[in-house]
C-alpha cells in the first residue's frame, strides 16, 4: 500500500514540477501587451462596459497569475460619465489555459470602486447595457460565454440617483462578493456596507440568474440585518414591465421609532413605536407592497389582517387589522392637556410636522382596548391622515358601561392646530365618564352625554381660549358629591343664620339631571341646569375654560310632600373646577331670620331711620347730614379712619 502511494506521488510531483517550469518559462515568453488586451476584451464582453485605464498596469504569472489596472474607468454605451471607477482592478487568470497561452479570467477584484447608478424618466439606468450584455453572454450557445464567475468589491462606494422621484442615496465601505458560477444558473451576493451611519449585513441569492436578468420569474431570497432593523424575503422575482416580487416577508426591530428615523421617516408623536415585528405574504409591484396574512406586533399589541404600502412620490399606508386586545396608552402618554400641576392648561406648543409626511388609512377592531385610564370593550375605530389632516372615527365602542360613537378631526395651518370633535355617550356610568374625560370626580349616576366642539391653537391652552360648541348632559338616579343640599336647606329653613356648618360634605341625590352648555371663545355659558330630587336646583352662569373657574348662581329649593316647591335659597358657585366654593346668598339668609329681618326693614323705613338718627345725634353731639342712604355719596375716608378700619 505504501509503495503504491509512493509510486502515485512521484508522477504528481513530477507533473507539478513541470507546471512550475512551464509557468516560469511562460513568464519570460509571455506577450504582455496581448495579455492586457485580452483581459480588457473579456471584461468588455462580459459587462458591456468599455475599460478606460488611466494609470499603470501590473502583470504577474508566477507565483500569482493576474493583471492589475490602476485608475480605471468603465463606461456604458454613449454615456460620458463613467458608471464605475476603480482605484485598482485586478483580474486573476486561470492557470491551465495560461500554460497554453490562452488568457481567461477566473475572477475579478475591485479595490475602492466608486459605482454610480442614475435612473432616467423611463426607468432605465446607466447600467442597463451591462444587464443586457450579461444576459446575452449567459444564454446557451452565445458567441461570448461568461469567462469569469465572481467579482469581489473591497472598500467600495455606491451612489444612486432618481431625479424623477427626487431620491439620492449613498452606500459606503462596501465589502461584497458577487458570484454566478458557470456550472450553475444561480447568482449570489454577500457582504457588508454602511448606510446612514449603520453597518448592514446583507445577502441575495437568485435561483435562475438568466431568467431573472431576462425578466422572467426566478427564485429569490434576500436578507438585510442592521442594528435598527432586520428584513428577510423568500419567494420569487420577475421584471417584465416593472419589478414584481411574491413571497414571505419578515421584519423585526427593537425600536420601530429608531428604524423609521434611520430610513428617513418621522413617526407620529413622541411615545410608543418600540418593539416591532411583522410577518406576511408580500406581493410587490413597483413601489407598491400588498401584504396579506399579516401578523404584526407593536409595543406588545398583536393584530392580524391586511396592509398596503405605496411610495408614488408620497408615502401611503392602508391597513385593516383585528386584535384581541390593544393598548394605545404609549401613543397618548406624552400628550398632556393639563400642566404638571393639574391647575392650568399645558402651554407647550404642538409638534405638527409629522402630520405632513405620510398618508394613512387604518381600520382597527378589538375585543378590548385601553386608552390611558379608560378601558373599552369591543371597539371599532378608523384613522385617516391625508395631506396633514387627521380624522379619527369611532364606529362603536363599549365604554363606561355604555356605548360611545363619534369623530375627531385635526388639521394643520402652519403651527396652529384646528380641532373638531363630535361624540355621543349613551347610557354610560357618569362617574367614570366625567372623571376620565373632564377630571370631575363629584358626579355619579347613569346618563347620556353629547358634545360638539371646535377650537384652534398652537397649544392646549390656545385651544381652551378659542373653544366653541355645545354640550348636553342628561342623567338619572345619581348624586353630586361634596354637599348635601337637602340637609342644608332644612337647617337654614329652621335657623337661617345658623351658618352652613359642614356644608362641603355629603352628597346631593337626584332622580333627573339636565345640563346644557354653550361654548364661545373659551367661555362656557350654562343656560339650563336642572337637578330634580329631594331638593331641586337650577343654575345659570359661566365657566372660563382658560382659567378653569366657575362664576355661577343658582336656586335650591325643598320639595314638599305634595310635590310643590318649598323653602328656596339662592346660592353662588365660584372658584376652580376641581374644588369650587358653594355658599348661600347672605342677603337672603338675613331676610329669612326672625331676629334680623325687622331690623333690616326698619333701616329701610324713613320714620324709623329719623328716630335712630336723632338718638345718635344726642349721644355724639354731631349733627348727621340730612341725606338718605340711597342718595348719599360715600365720602373718602381720611387717613386716621382708614387706619382705624
Amino acid at each position: 500500500m505504501a509503495q503504491g502511494t509512493r509510486r502515485l506521488a512521484m508522477p504528481v510531483a513530477a507533473l507539478f514540477g513541470l507546471m512550475v517550469v512551464a509557468l516560469v518559462a511562460s513568464s519570460w515568453l509571455l506577450n504582455r501587451d496581448a495579455l492586457r488586451k485580452a483581459v480588457e476584451a473579456q471584461i468588455r464582453a462580459v459587462t458591456g462596459l468599455d475599460l478606460v485605464v488611466k494609470g499603470g498596469t501590473d502583470i504577474s504569472v508566477f507565483p500569482g497569475s493576474y493583471v492589475s489596472f490602476h485608475d480605471v474607468g468603465l463606461r456604458g454605451g454613449a454615456a460620458s460619465d463613467p458608471a464605475l471607477t476603480v482605484d485598482v482592478l485586478t483580474a486573476n487568470l486561470r492557470l491551465l489555459p495560461l500554460l497554453l497561452q490562452r488568457f481567461e479570467i477566473a475572477d475579478v477584484m475591485m479595490l475602492r470602486p466608486r459605482i454610480r447608478v442614475v435612473r432616467d424618466i423611463n426607468g432605465d439606468s446607466n447600467w442597463t447595457p451591462f444587464v443586457g450584455t450579461i444576459t446575452r453572454t449567459m444564454k446557451p450557445g452565445a458567441e461570448n460565454q461568461v469567462s469569469f464567475s465572481e467579482i469581489r468589491i473591497q472598500d467600495g462606494e455606491l451612489t444612486y440617483e432618481d431625479p424623477v422621484r427626487q431620491i439620492k442615496e449613498a452606500l459606503g465601505d462596501i465589502d461584497l462578493s458577487l458570484a454566478w458560477p458557470s456550472i450553475s444558473r444561480s447568482f449570489a451576493a454577500t457582504g457588508q456596507f454602511d448606510w446612514r451611519g449603520e453597518r448592514v449585513d446583507g445577502s441575495i441569492s437568485i435561483g435562475d440568474f438568466l431568467a431573472a436578468l431576462s425578466g422572467d420569474r426566478s427564485g429569490f431570497k434576500a436578507r438585510l440585518a442592521s442594528a435598527p432593523l432586520k428584513l428577510a424575503f423568500d419567494g420569487t422575482v420577475a421584471n417584465r414591465t416593472s419589478m414584481m416580487m411574491e413571497g414571505t416577508m419578515t421584519v423585526d426591530s427593537a425600536s420601530l421609532r429608531n428604524a423609521l428615523r434611520w430610513t428617513g421617516q418621522a413617526p407620529l408623536g413622541s411615545g410608543g413605536f418600540g418593539r416591532f415585528a411583522l410577518k406576511a405574504r408580500a406581493n410587490v409591484v413597483g413601489a407598491s407592497v400588498a401584504l396579506t396574512n399579516v401578523n404584526v406586533e407593536l409595543d406588545g399589541n398583536v393584530a392580524e389582517g391586511v396592509m398596503t404600502y405605496a411610495n408614488n412620490g408620497r408615502q401611503s399606508l392602508q391597513a385593516t387589522l383585528a386584535a384581541d386586545a390593544l393598548d394605545f396608552t404609549p401613543y397618548i402618554s406624552t400628550f398632556r392637556l393639563l400642566a404638571s400641576g393639574a391647575r392650568d392648561w399645558n402651554r407647550q406648543l404642538f409638534d405638527l410636522d409629522s402630520l405632513s409626511t405620510t398618508d394613512l388609512d387604518i381600520r382597527l377592531s378589538a375585543a378590548r382596548m385601553t386608552v390611558g385610564p379608560s378601558k373599552l370593550g369591543r371597539t371599532a375605530i378608523g384613522a385617516n391622515l391625508r395631506n396633514g389632516a387627521l380624522a379619527l372615527s369611532v364606529g362603536e365602542a363599549q365604554i363606561y358601561g355604555g356605548i360611545a360613537k363619534g369623530s375627531f378631526g385635526l388639521s394643520r395651518a402652519d403651527a396652529v392646530a384646528d380641532v373638531k370633535a363630535q361624540f355621543q355617550f349613551t347610557d354610560v356610568d357618569l362617574q367614570a365618564c366625567a372623571s376620565e374625560l373632564f377630571g370631575v370626580n363629584k358626579l355619579s349616576g347613569r346618563g347620556n352625554l353629547s358634545v360638539s366642539l371646535a377650537a384652534s391653537g398652537s397649544s392646549p391652552f390656545g385651544l381652551a381660549q378659542s373653544l366653541d360648541g355645545t354640550a348636553m348632559l342628561t342623567g338619572h338616579d345619581g348624586a353630586i358629591a361634596g354637599f348635601n343640599v337637602e340637609q342644608l336647606l332644612k337647617r337654614l329653613e329652621r335657623r337661617p343664620l345658623s351658618g352652613a356648618g359642614n356644608f362641603r360634605s355629603g352628597s346631593t341625590p337626584y332622580s333627573n339631571l339636565t345640563v346644557a352648555v354653550k361654548f364661545a371663545d373659551g367661555v362656557a355659558s350654562v343656560d339650563d341646569v336642572h337637578i330634580d330630587g329631594p331638593a331641586r336646583v337650577t343654575l345659570t352662569g359661566t365657566a372660563s375654560m382658560p382659567s378653569r373657574e366657575f362664576d355661577m348662581k343658582g336656586i335650591a329649593s325643598l320639595t314638599n310632600a305634595d310635590g310643590a316647591p318649598g323653602f328656596a335659597l339662592p346660592f353662588v358657585v365660584q372658584g376652580p373646577w376641581d374644588d369650587p366654593l358653594v355658599f348661600p346668598d347672605p342677603d337672603s339668609l338675613i331676610r329669612r331670620s326672625p331676629a334680623t329681618a325687622p331690623l333690616l326693614d326698619a333701616v329701610k323705613d324713613k320714620k324709623t331711620r329719623d328716630a335712630v338718627r336723632s338718638v345718635i345725634e344726642r349721644f355724639t353731639g354731631n349733627k348727621i347730614p340730612d341725606k338718605t342712604p340711597d342718595d348719599a355719596a360715600p365720602a373718602a375716608p381720611d387717613a386716621a379712619s382708614a387706619k382705624a378700619n
